[in-house]
């Protein structure tokens, strides 16, 4: 393995091998042009979610902002479990307090962060059950690919956990305060159908199609215009943040857009929407 396994382009459209972080619990590949996956891979503990693969998630995910050369990410798991949420079922009781905490607090914060102040788009693969904080992980991301088989749900109220305040404002961001409720009071688990009739994933997809489907996706995404794909979403998630927008807020956004028509990209886009060709970005 080398000094820096997120380093870009070096398995562009699939070439190389898989990389493992984590001690293996976490996997990094590159299965197509300007797309990279991590796929969690904790079988033994139903891809519960611990310190090792949530640092690996806070320092890999950073490193996947180099240049236009990754333009899409997807997370996802291994076997039947998407993530079954913290890894607290090992901690001893005599310590039990003051360890779940940390672990919530910093690692898991982190992660999260990561996940949501990536640039460009992420998407969530939730290939099977995805509870408690595998489920926060999912939305974090900007898109969401479910399994028909996949149960998704937030058992806080069953584990006498009150959840932290970040990811309740992220739950309400996606489904709204009535279906956050939901979820947190009643402690359900909803099936995948029902988790998209509420928004809380934009399609679903056979058990057996969703790596495949996710990866059209991905590509998909990715064949998109570098400054498009990161301008919108730093767009989105601004105007989302904040009720009222601050002059200088509204100034940074018109901004933002003015920038791109200067931008050697959209006079690309422009000519190969016209010549009925793949555009090549170069992401200024």
């Amino acid at each position: 393995m080398t000094s820096d396994p997120a380093a870009p382009g070096r398995q562009r459209g699939g070439g190389g091998g898989p990389r493992s972080l984590a001690g293996g619990k976490l996997v990094l590949d590159h299965p197509a042009e300007a797309v990279a996956r991590l796929r969690i891979s904790n079988p033994e503990r139903r891809n519960a979610l611990d310190h090792e693969i949530l640092n690996a998630l806070a320092e890999v995910l950073p490193k996947l902002d180099r240049g236009i050369e990754i333009r899409c990410v997807v997370i996802t798991g291994t076997g039947e479990v998407f993530s079954a949420g913290y890894d607290i079922a090992g901690i001893p009781e005599e310590t039990f307090a003051d360890e779940a905490e940390a672990l919530v607090a910093h690692p898991f914060h982190a992660a999260m962060d990561a996940v949501s102040a990536h640039p460009y788009p992420v998407l969530a693969a939730i290939n099977g059950h995805c509870l408690g904080g595998g489920l926060e992980l999912a939305i974090r991301c900007d898109l969401r690919l479910c399994a028909m088989g996949a149960k998704l749900g937030m058992p806080p109220a069953k584990l006498g956990l009150i959840y932290g305040h970040t990811g309740l404002q992220r739950f309400i961001d996606v489904v709204g305060v009535a279906r956050t409720k939901e979820l947190f009071l009643t402690g359900r688990s909803l099936s995948a159908p029902r988790a998209m009739a509420i928004g809380l994933v934009h399609d679903t997809v056979l058990d057996e199609k969703l790596d495949e489907t996710a990866l059209e996706l991905a590509s998909e995404v990715a064949a998109n215009a570098p400054l498009s794909l990161r301008g919108n979403k730093q767009a989105i998630e601004t105007l989302n943040s904040y009720a009222r927008l601050t002059p200088e807020q509204e100034r940074e956004l018109i901004e933002l857009r003015r920038s791109c028509f200067s931008s050697a990209d959209f006079r690309e886009g422009i000519r190969a929407f016209a010549e009925k060709r793949k555009p090549e970005w170069h992401g200024r």
